[in-house]
């Protein structure tokens, strides 16, 4: 065998050992992304569930304050549908959680002016299991965003940029929050 084909297969060898460990070095970080995700999405998920209960709970004390309740309502729904987009959809996600974080502080800041309500041990309960949910929330969101920044600085560097935009591997959104409200909603519901 020449030695210019001995040259070539092992040239041919080793770039075909590159694209074969690059691509599953990608598809390890994209898997780690989609499991960061998942993670949001079980804390998301018990956070929208828990906000039915909460209105329910304050809907008889606040007969006025319904435009609050259905804000609520309609953010919880928003959130809820943009979270089924999975990660490629997490800053979408994101906005439609930051909406939903302000309808409850507009709720909470309502709940302040009926004595009964901030009696309510139902509510002061389901405000805790809520501040629960937003810190970790708030924990697996700094877990997934590690996790993007990781696989986006994966497929932007030298040479992985070359094969993964032609394999399919696209840049994924942060999961980020306004900054007004990065702070857990804070309600003492505890009466002086």
């Amino acid at each position: 065998m020449p030695l210019w084909l001995i040259i070539l297969l092992i040239a041919v060898a080793v770039i075909a050992l590159f694209l074969i460990f690059t691509y599953n070095a990608l598809v390890r970080l994209r898997n780690m992304v989609d499991e960061a995700w998942n993670q949001i999405s079980v804390q998301l998920k018990r956070r929208h569930d828990l906000i039915p209960n909460l209105v329910n709970a304050v809907k008889g004390y606040m007969d006025f304050e319904q435009e609050t309740l259905t804000k609520v309502i309609e953010a919880r729904s928003a959130a809820v549908g943009a979270q089924q987009g999975g990660p490629a959809n997490a800053g979408q996600a994101a906005q439609a959680e930051n909406f939903l974080t302000g309808a409850l502080r507009q709720l909470f800041a309502l709940v302040e002016n009926y004595p009964d309500l901030k009696a309510n041990e139902n509510v002061m309960q389901l405000q805790e299991e809520l501040t629960t949910t937003e810190n970790q929330i708030g924990f697996s969101r700094q877990h997934y965003n590690s996790t993007v920044r990781e696989f986006n600085t994966a497929i932007q560097t030298f040479p992985n940029v070359l094969i993964a935009g032609p394999l399919g591997f696209r840049e994924r959104d942060y999961f980020q929050i306004a900054e007004s409200d990065a702070a857990v909603p804070e309600v003492n519901l505890r009466t002086t």
